[in-house]
């Protein structure tokens, strides 16, 4: 994969630290973060051990992943089939900045209509597949969430996939969305060894929640200044 990456004409070295950038931003998700915590706790109230927990929790994180990259990927292969350089990552930057300032005006605003987040019908399946605790139901269940917040905070994946269509080869495209999902992951990852120790999972929890409100103008004001430089590449 790291050759796949760093071999590309024209641009390539500073391509990664875009893409990784984008990555970082889409990482800071309020609801993956919630649902998983919610998870861990029932897991701890079921009486559950702390590897199940990791389990559970390793499951969850996969179909996320795997969701996520499958998205990534049937966009990029449409893209390229319909080959339109120099376009879509305009696109792209355009939603990513809008999306980041309506981040930004929820924080000031926050009876502002227009609100990114999971349906309302979803919460109920969300529910019914974290109290089933098996290993395919958390699997489904980080599916679910990843085909939910793509289209609610996946401004950062769509230009990241419209910088990749104008600026790599489609091999080379498949190998920095690998990268790009798998430190997508990773904060959800370290989110998982912390809480899944009892003693500070309502530290974590405590922690989000407090931070939810900042975490989203912090994540606006970089989704602007990101789409502000995919823009003028």
């Amino acid at each position: 994969m790291t050759e796949i990456i760093w071999n590309l004409s024209n641009g390539g070295e500073r391509l990664f630290p875009l893409i990784a950038a984008s990555a970082i931003i889409d990482s800071v998700n309020p609801c993956a973060f919630s649902i998983l915590l919610l998870t861990i706790a029932f897991l701890f109230s079921a009486g559950h051990l702390r590897s199940k927990i990791l389990t559970v929790g390793g499951f969850y994180i996969a179909g996320i992943f795997l969701v996520y990259l499958a998205i990534g990927l049937g966009l990029l292969q449409v893209l390229h089939l319909f080959n339109t350089p120099h376009f879509m990552a305009k696109i792209g930057a355009a939603f990513l900045i809008i999306l980041g300032v309506i981040n930004i005006i929820n924080w000031f605003f926050p009876k502002f209509p227009i609100k990114f987040k999971i349906p309302n019908a979803a919460h109920h399946k969300m529910s019914a597949l974290i109290e089933k605790s098996s290993l395919p139901a958390a699997f489904l269940l980080g599916a679910l969430v990843g085909l939910c917040e793509f289209p609610c905070t996946g401004g950062p994946y769509l230009a990241a996939v419209g910088l990749l269509n104008d600026k790599a080869t489609y091999l080379a495209g498949v190998g920095y969305l690998l990268a790009y999902n798998i430190i997508f992951i990773l904060p959800l990852a370290a989110a998982l060894l912390l809480a899944s120790n009892k003693n500070l999972l309502e530290r974590v929890r405590t922690w989000q929640e407090r931070e939810k409100s900042a975490e989203k103008v912090w994540a606006g004001l970089a989704m602007v200044i990101l789409g502000i430089i995919i823009y003028l590449l």
